[in-house]
C-alpha cells in the first residue's frame, strides 16, 4: 500500500472526498479507522494522509493526519 500526503479539494455525498496527491492526480477517498469513528470534519485546504488501493488507483482511504518530523 502507498501512503501519501494529500490535500482535500471538495467534499461529496456519502462521506467521499475528492484529495489532491502530491504529484497533482486527484483521486476519491474515505475517512478510515479512527477517523470514521471520531467523526473528523475535514474542509477542502486541509492536509491528510491517504493509502490508495491497490486494485484501484483511484480510490483510497483517509488514514490520517501528516505526521510532523
Amino acid at each position: 500500500m502507498e501512503i501519501h500526503i494529500a490535500t482535500v479539494v471538495e467534499l461529496m455525498p456519502n462521506g467521499i472526498v475528492k484529495v489532491e496527491l502530491e504529484n497533482r492526480r486527484q483521486v476519491l477517498a474515505h475517512a478510515a479507522g479512527k477517523k470514521e469513528i471520531a467523526f473528523v470534519r475535514l474542509r477542502p485546504g486541509d492536509q491528510v494522509e491517504v493509502t490508495l488501493s491497490l486494485q484501484d488507483n483511484t480510490r483510497g482511504r483517509i488514514t490520517g493526519a501528516p505526521r510532523k518530523s
